[in-house]
């Protein structure tokens, strides 16, 4: 476990591939729990796996495995909130990141875990506790959650098939991924600042 996060913390795909590759029949079983993991100790970079699952996998099932370990770490970390409350949560995440999650929801109300999806550089982690907070039926975050992730897995999925067929490939790859998180990243300021805007009116 200790091999595996310290890859994942360095986002060195190649050697995590490697790592996977070690357990043989068994890495899909190990990718789904460390993906797991990874969403539930979070900052730990989730995208290592899902990119190294299309490596290995090919893009489709390597996206399956991807989308499912997501979508149990997400209910993992809502039951979590739900059950254990917001002290925990404050302990797992922090309270200034929360106080932003609680200000996006005020915002955006039922649509909040869609966007927060959509934008690569908000922690998945955070959205699903910050959800569990929330009265959002388990059902309504289910489906926002496998929605909004889905167009970052097939992105990164198929990226990961094909990273090793050639190093354009590889280079196109790195800027689409560089261009989606500038996108998110101009974005983000973006809402912070209308939620401080919205908060000072308050």
């Amino acid at each position: 476990m200790n091999e595996a996060v310290k890859k994942l913390i360095e986002a060195d795909i190649e050697a995590f591939r490697d790592y996977l590759l070690s357990f043989g029949v068994w890495a899909p079983v190990v990718s789904f729990f460390l993906m797991i993991f990874t969403l539930i100790v979070a900052p730990l970079p989730a995208f290592v796996v899902t990119f190294s699952n299309g490596l290995l996998f090919g893009a489709f099932w390597g996206g399956v495995l991807s989308w499912t370990s997501a979508m149990v770490g997400a209910a993992i970390c809502f039951f979590i909130a739900r059950s254990l409350g917001r002290p925990v949560v404050e302990k797992l995440v922090s309270k200034t990141a929360l106080h932003w999650t609680d200000l996006f929801f005020e915002r955006y109300g039922m649509h909040s875990v869609l966007i927060a999806r959509l934008i690569p550089v908000v922690s998945f982690a955070l959205i699903s506790y910050a959800s569990g907070l929330t009265a959002i039926r388990f059902i309504v975050f289910v489906i926002a959650t496998g929605i909004g992730q889905l167009p970052a897995t097939i992105l990164y999925s198929i990226l990961g098939e094909n990273a090793n067929k050639s190093v354009l490939v590889v280079f196109w790859a790195f800027v689409v991924v560089i261009c989606f998180g500038i996108v998110g990243a101009a974005l983000k300021p973006r809402f912070e600042k209308k939620f401080k805007r919205s908060e000072v009116v308050k």
